[in-house]
C-alpha cells in the first residue's frame, strides 16, 4: 500500500472543505477537476473553491459544481475517504485548462505516484473520444519511454521532438549507473545538468566517476544545462546531431 503523502495544516484543511463539499452535493457526488487532481497529488496548488461533479444540478454556495452524464462507476474512486473521479478521467477534465508542459507534468507525476496505468488512459479515451479534453490526451497515451522525473526531463524530450532528434530512454541504467537520457544505438549519454543537484562534491565527484566509467565501457557522455537548452536551443540540437552522426559513422 501507498503511503500517503504528508499534508501541511492548509492542506488539511483543503481536504476538509474538499469531503464536507462532496457530502453537500448529496448522492452520486464525486470530487473532480483541479480539486480531484489535487487529492491525487499530481497538480500542487487546490483551487480556491472545491470542485465537485453531480449527474443533477447540486448548486452549493462556495462550491464550483459540473453536471455530468458521462462520469460512470469504472471513472470513480474512492481516495483518502474522499469519492473522487478517477486519476485518469481527472486528466481529461482538467486537460483543455493546461498548456502542454502542464498537462505532460501532470500526467508524468500520475505515473510516477503510480496512480495512473497507461492502459486505464487508453481505454477512458476509447469510451470518451469526444470529451474536450481527449485530444490534447491522446499523445500521452503512448509515449516512447517510461514517466519523466522534471520539468527539464520534459523540456529535453519537447526540444528531440522539435529538432527532430531521436527519441532517447530515458532515467536507465547504463553498466551500473543511471542515465538521464540514452541514444541506445549511438551510445550517447545526455545528462541534464542542474545547478541545484550538481553543486556540492559529491555529486561532482560522482558525476566524473560516472562520466569515466560509461566512456570506458564505450559510451560518451553529453552534458547539457537548463540555460543552454532554453537560450540556445538551435545551437545545442545542431551539436548534439553533429555528434550522433560521427558516432554512426565511427561507431
Amino acid at each position: 500500500m501507498r503511503a500517503f503523502t504528508r499534508w501541511t495544516t492548509r492542506g488539511r484543511r483543503r481536504w476538509r472543505a474538499a469531503q464536507a463539499a462532496v457530502l453537500a452535493c448529496g448522492a452520486g457526488a464525486v470530487l473532480s477537476h483541479e480539486s480531484a487532481a489535487a487529492l491525487w497529488g499530481f497538480r500542487k496548488r487546490w483551487p480556491q473553491r472545491p470542485e465537485v461533479t453531480t449527474t443533477r444540478d447540486r448548486r452549493r454556495p462556495g462550491i464550483s459544481s459540473h453536471r455530468s452524464s458521462t462520469v460512470t462507476r469504472h471513472d470513480i474512486r474512492v481516495h483518502r475517504g474522499i469519492r473522487v473521479t478517477s486519476p485518469a478521467r481527472t486528466l481529461l477534465d482538467i486537460a483543455p485548462r493546461l498548456n502542454r508542459a502542464q498537462l505532460a507534468r501532470a500526467v508524468n507525476d500520475a505515473r510516477l505516484g503510480r496512480w495512473l496505468r497507461l492502459s486505464d488512459l487508453t481505454r477512458l479515451l476509447g469510451r470518451r473520444p469526444h470529451h474536450p479534453g481527449a485530444d490534447r490526451l491522446v499523445e500521452f497515451a503512448h509515449p516512447a519511454g517510461g514517466p519523466t522525473r522534471s520539468q527539464f526531463e520534459d523540456a529535453f524530450l519537447a526540444f528531440t521532438r522539435r529538432y527532430q532528434l531521436p527519441t532517447p530512454r530515458l532515467n536507465t541504467r547504463v553498466f551500473g549507473h543511471e542515465a538521464d537520457a540514452l541514444f541506445a544505438r549511438k551510445r550517447v549519454i545526455v545528462e541534464l545538468d542542474g545547478y541545484e543537484y550538481h553543486h556540492d562534491k559529491r555529486s561532482f565527484e560522482s558525476d566524473r566517476e560516472r562520466d569515466a566509467a560509461t566512456l570506458a565501457a564505450g559510451h560518451v557522455t553529453v552534458r547539457i544545462t537548463w540555460e543552454r537548452l532554453q537560450d540556445h536551443p538551435r545551437r545545442e540540437a545542431a551539436r548534439l546531431h553533429k555528434i550522433l552522426q560521427i558516432r554512426r559513422q565511427n561507431p
